[in-house]
């Protein structure tokens, strides 16, 4: 039988904030894939690390035939647009992910796509000089200099087409970014790749909104994503309802299906989380600090920071998300 568990009710003193804009939503990234399936590799191992800080990755790729196999591998960003009031850019496109191949720093190209209701802009506003993935050099709120510069007429052209707002010169494109190189196999022999980013995590204000004496739906939703034990509720329940005391959330979500582009299934596979060490300015530091997070099967405690989930033969079927909570004294 699969049991869901809601792990880790966590109490530890610790000065803690969540350094994450209010209400952002999480940018889902994953795995490394191949653009087109491959079914002569098999990923024999991955460690998976989560913190609210890093993303690390290690594989062991292992090619079980009797050619070298030398393939496209990629790192793909979800698409984003312009954000102003959650994410930084440089979340946005995940722009310090970094490579490993058999522990030795690696190189890797980059692509970014504009694409506007899936029609592709790329070429047209390389040629007009204007740089995708930052749309336009974007520097703040209605600043946009690489639209702003624009003649007239290519100006008139990008709002024809839907590309800027008129108003303000907004972009609208999306940015289909990919981190990619070219990888070979050798024939029955194992591949160690490593790569790790800073996570753009979702967050909340406050758990009052999904847990208190009159939750919203969609809050309430949110925090069941989270899978909570039945003990770590009810903390945080009366937490939500206290006067002297209140509790906020940030999470980390990562595509766990993009291994699927492998032959499966993954042979060996361990999940590792970290429980975070925030700090901050306040006088009064935090009461606690719990993590909870949807697991199929045992979760051990490695150390007083760090558990543990593994399995074998594992064919992902679901993302995972995994939610950092902290208690704080005050009521907000």
């Amino acid at each position: 039988m699969k049991l869901r568990i809601g792990f880790l009710t966590l109490l530890i003193a610790l000065s803690a904030s969540l350094n994450a804009d209010d209400g952002a939503a999480s940018i889902a990234a994953g795995g490394i894939v191949v653009m087109k399936r491959e079914t002569r590799i098999t990923m024999a191992k991955e460690v998976l690390q989560i913190s609210p800080r890093k993303v690390v990755v290690d594989y062991d790729f292992r090619n079980d035939s009797d050619q070298d196999v030398t393939t496209e591998v990629a790192f793909p960003i979800p698409d984003y647009e312009v954000d102003e009031m959650q994410h930084q850019l440089s979340q946005q496109g995940f722009d310090d992910f970094r490579l490993w191949i058999e522990g030795a720093p690696a190189s890797f190209s980059t692509e970014a796509r504009a694409v506007l209701k899936e029609k592709d802009y790329t070429e047209l506003l390389a040629i007009r000089h204007i740089d995708i993935q930052t749309f336009g050099h974007m520097s703040g709120l209605d600043d946009y200099p690489d639209v702003h510069k624009l003649p007239a007429t290519q100006h008139k052209q990008l709002e024809q087409l839907g590309l800027i707002y008129r108003n303000d010169d907004q972009p609208l494109w999306h940015v289909r970014k990919k981190y990619h190189w070219q990888q070979t196999f050798p024939a029955h022999k194992t591949v160690h790749i490593r790569h790790e980013y800073t996570p753009a995590p979702g967050s909340s204000n406050s758990v009052g909104y999904g847990l208190g004496s009159n939750p919203d739906p969609a809050a309430a939703k949110e925090i069941d994503g989270f899978c909570l034990d039945a003990h770590l509720r009810e903390n945080l329940t009366q937490i939500a309802n206290s006067k002297d005391r209140w509790a906020s959330y940030s999470y980390v979500d990562f595509i766990l299906t993009t291994a699927n582009t492998w032959k499966t299934p993954i042979e060996d596979f361990t999940l590792i989380v970290e429980r975070p060490h925030w700090k901050n300015n306040r006088a009064e530091p935090d009461l606690a600090d719990y993590v909870s997070f949807c697991w199929d099967g045992a979760v051990s405690k490695i150390d007083a920071d760090h558990f543990s989930a593994n399995t074998t033969n594992f064919v992902p079927s679901k993302e995972l998300r995994v939610g950092f909570f902290s208690v704080e004294k005050g009521q907000h």
